[in-house]
């Protein structure tokens, strides 16, 4: 196993890469700090910025999310169920593991888009207010829960964002076709 892809041509995530934490983190449990996951999110973004561009970061940071919501919902996520009981076990989870709480404003039933907020999100609430929208890799993750859930690829947008002056991160998702 090469969980660290040395040689990326080879191997691929694995859900099951993630380890067994509770075995792994005995005496410290699964819980750390926010700021530790921020600390490792933006200096990957620092580093990926001045070697790639902003924006090529922001694209690797999305496909990166967008991985990480499928395997999400795939190894979280009971897909078989309705769309609101979906929906809700989403909400549950992400609260759960103190990612933030997500709410749906909107969903079209006929076009498939949806618009979401996260409130108290991992990745920005509590920065610095920058005028500008940081949470790329949510998109990517909520893009990849709800293509691993439809089968619909979405393309994923922050309008509102904590960094912006928002109190919540408000994202509008719609169906690619």
């Amino acid at each position: 196993m090469n969980i660290f892809k040395r040689d990326a041509s080879l191997h691929d995530f694995q859900w099951e890469n993630l380890g067994d934490i509770k075995e792994g983190r005995g005496d410290l449990g699964e819980d750390m700090p926010v700021l530790v996951y921020r600390l490792m999110q933006y200096t990957m973004l620092d580093i990926l910025t001045k070697d790639f561009g902003a924006d090529k970061a922001n694209e690797y940071f999305v496909r990166a999310g967008h991985l990480a919501g499928e395997e999400f919902t795939r190894n979280v996520l009971d897909t078989s169920v309705d769309f609101d009981t979906f929906l809700a076990n989403l909400q549950k989870a992400l609260q759960d593991l103190r990612i933030g709480i997500l709410r749906m404003e909107a969903f079209d039933t006929e076009t498939g888009n949806i618009v979401l907020t996260v409130g108290q999100d991992l990745d920005c609430s509590g920065l610095p207010i920058t005028n500008e929208t940081v949470c790329n890799y949510d998109e990517g993750f909520i893009a990849g829960i709800l293509y691993t859930y439809t089968g619909n690829k979405y393309f994923v947008n922050e309008v509102d964002c904590w960094a912006n002056g928002d109190r919540v991160c408000r994202f509008h998702g719609s169906v690619v076709t």
